[in-house]
């Protein structure tokens, strides 16, 4: 249950398991959502690590994982009754990854089996040839031919071995490789509000954090568990011939180690389960600690030493933990190999008896004793290969319990096709409230937008308008009311063909770790990208000049973390985001706070051209700064979720409503400048 130490953008190792997670970023601010932005369902484990309940309260187990524990004490006839539900399952993964490559494995093992008896049979030929009466040379001659079906058994053995591992070498990265596809696709099909439910967000980082590497793991415990349990059979077998009572006494000799095997590992299990809340804090911090983006905050600000200090906290807490759980494992193990050897003594006692009382030739004995030898092995390997399954077993359950989840999340696919354009888009009493939230983000909101009008959304924060954005791009579902494009209601349009038809420019744009072409054309990849379009959209939002100053021009990587990559400013991301969305050329543009992060020069540019460059299109414009919605033809007002003004400036302003009031206070800040 060893760490390793986490490096600057780079995975980092699972403290129970061994096995690689992504590091875990850190959590956003609060404020209103934009347009595509996810709430964070980790309040509750933050709340715990911050209670000033001392340590035991940072040890405590973590909600979401509560409906866990049962399964982490389950005994071992409970475990043993459900292995042959985690070994379909297992096998059911592998046969979607590659029903070829299993169905060899399947093949080889069995065979290999066969090969495996065939030598154990062979060896009562070899003691029966050595021990009968007769000159020493004429016993070994008649050894010999037993002899070379023992060599020939596991000549044939060792090479069925070989491709078996062969196979399952190809099958393991496979069934990964389908598994994280598997993940990725139910990830992405769900809805967006789907993201705002911390149990569902909850269940995707467990998913992510081990079930995936969970689902390659059980499947090649699965095999190993098959091979052992192929190898037992043959020795049982051959050692049910020579004599049945010396089978029950093979698998008492085992029970204990299995007893411990299984222990152990679920003391491991419920370990891990006690400290992940404090681990996932430690691994936060440190990635904060060697990532590059805080990095100067947090010399700027000096913190080296508290973080230092906190991370030291929580793995001296946890390494605690870690070193009592290693004794209890220790004095488990030697329990169990105590009692196994006094059970293994009796098993070879019961052997001598047989052989002392003639209930057994001595041929028969020694095959028996080397039976006996290798079914101990068998045996002790199929406990641990069998509660690997087990445990891996558990951590796959996260997973089969998310794609479910997710399953039933996701949007629906059916319905008609959008179309290409519209005239007119209605919004008609809709109503939208988040999942964790207990008021509505927008409520009983009617408008409508015309086709190559400039719209604005103007209020404070949280008053709604990102929220209508995003209900406006398909990417929620109004709680009541309906959106409609030429009089067809959307609900009964594929949301994803609606998205297709939108295009959108992020507060803060994602920062997508591709070439500044793609990141151009990125919103219609399914379409050849000709140059001179991509440079059209790139000069259309401002883009183009600082492009060609990269070092390989539109080729450059835009990434630090890889060799030859470049890294923009703030202001560059936000123009590439605007090239971005003319080159969608999609009728309905949205931009929320498109030149948040621009110069002054800039954002006059953008807003200047704004009419000439949305031609054809209708425009959304979200924006606190009230001088740039002059020229827009109509303007919404928002507040707390309410639409309570609409009417272009001059109409507004003679009002003397909230809009006069917010645009008189920025208006009067610069005059008082002046």
């Amino acid at each position: 249950m060893g760490r390793e130490p986490l490096m600057a953008h780079a995975s980092s190792q699972d403290a129970a398991t061994g096995e690689t997670v992504p590091p875990e970023p850190a959590g956003a601010g609060d404020g209103e959502k934009s347009v595509g932005e996810q709430g964070d369902g980790a309040g509750p484990l933050t709340a715990a690590l911050e209670s000033d309940e001392g340590e035991e309260s940072e040890l405590a187990l973590p909600y979401w994982l509560r409906s866990t524990e049962e399964a982490a004490k389950a005994s071992f006839l409970q475990m043993c009754r459900r292995l042959p539900r985690l070994l379909r399952d297992a096998w059911a993964l592998a046969w979607r990854a590659s029903p070829r490559t299993t169905a060899a494995l399947v093949v080889l093992q069995l065979l290999g089996g066969v090969a495996s008896a065939a030598g154990l049979i062979s060896v009562v030929g070899v003691f029966d040839g050595l021990l009968q009466a007769g000159a020493t040379p004429e016993r070994v001659r008649a050894a010999v031919p037993s002899l070379l079906l023992l060599v020939g058994a596991l000549a044939v053995r060792g090479a069925l071995t070989s491709a078996a591992a062969a196979a399952n070498g190809r099958l393991s990265p496979l069934v990964y490789q389908a598994a994280e596809m598997r993940l990725l696709e139910l990830t992405t099909a769900v809805g967006l509000s789907t993201f705002d439910d911390p149990d569902w967000r909850d269940a995707m980082e467990r998913a992510r954090d081990r079930g995936i590497m969970a689902g390659q793991m059980l499947v090649d415990r699965a095999v190993e568990l098959g091979t052992n349990l192929i190898g037992l059979v043959a020795a049982a077998s051959v050692l049910a011939v020579l004599h049945p009572v010396l089978l029950p006494l093979l698998v008492v000799a085992v029970v204990p180690i299995a007893w411990a095997a299984v222990r152990s590992a679920r003391l491991g299990y419920r370990q891990m389960l006690k400290y992940i809340t404090v681990w996932r804090r430690q691994r936060m911090l440190a990635h904060l600690l060697a990532a590059r983006e805080p990095a100067a905050e947090l010399r700027a600000f000096t913190v080296r030493e508290f973080l230092l200090t906190e991370i030291r906290r929580l793995l001296a807490a946890a390494t605690r933990e870690e070193i009592r759980l290693s004794t209890q494992q220790v004095r488990t193990t030697l329990i169990g190999n105590s009692l196994s050897s006094v059970a293994t003594g009796v098993t070879y006692a019961m052997l001598l008896w047989l052989l002392w009382t003639g209930r057994m030739e001595l041929a028969a004995g020694g095959a028996a004793a080397y039976a006996i030898s290798t079914g101990i092995g068998k045996l002790t390997e199929l406990a641990y290969s069998a509660n690997r399954v087990f445990e891996q077993g558990l951590y796959f359950s996260d997973f089969q319990g998310f794609c479910e989840l997710s399953r039933a999340r996701s949007e629906p696919g059916a319905g008609h096709e959008a179309p290409p354009a519209f005239e007119e888009i209605r919004v008609e009493g809709v109503t939208f409230r988040y999942p964790d939230a207990e008021r509505a983000a927008v409520r009983d909101v009617s408008m409508t937008l015309r086709r190559g009008e400039i719209i604005a959304l103007v209020g404070e924060n949280g008053s709604g308008k990102s929220t209508l954005a995003s209900l406006l791009a398909g990417l929620y579902r109004p709680e009541s009311g309906r959106i409609t494009w030429d009089g067809r209601d959307l609900a009964g349009i594929d949301p994803e063909s609606v998205r297709r038809r939108v295009a959108v420019v992020m507060q803060e744009p994602t920062r997508w770790p591709l070439s500044a072409r793609q990141s151009i054309t990125i919103g219609r990849y399914e379409r050849q990208a000709h140059t001179p379009d991509v440079h059209r959209a790139a000069r259309a939002g401002d883009a183009h000049d600082f492009v060609m100053e990269l070092p390989r021009e539109y080729q450059t990587l835009l990434s630090r973390h890889f060799t030859d990559g470049a890294d923009l400013s703030g202001g560059q991301w936000q123009r590439l985001a605007v090239s971005r969305a003319f080159y969608r050329d999609a009728p309905l543009l949205i931009c929320d706070e498109p030149t948040a992060n621009l110069d002054a020069r800039a954002e006059h540019d953008i807003y200047s051209r704004l009419r000439e460059l949305a031609a054809g299109r209708t425009v959304v414009l979200i924006t606190h700064r009230m001088a740039s919605v002059r020229e827009a033809d109509r303007i919404y007002v928002f507040d707390h979720g309410e639409l309570v003004e609409e009417g272009d400036h001059e109409a507004l302003m003679a009002v003397g409503g909230t809009y006069e009031q917010l645009f008189t206070l920025q208006a009067s800040a610069y005059q008082d400048a002046a």
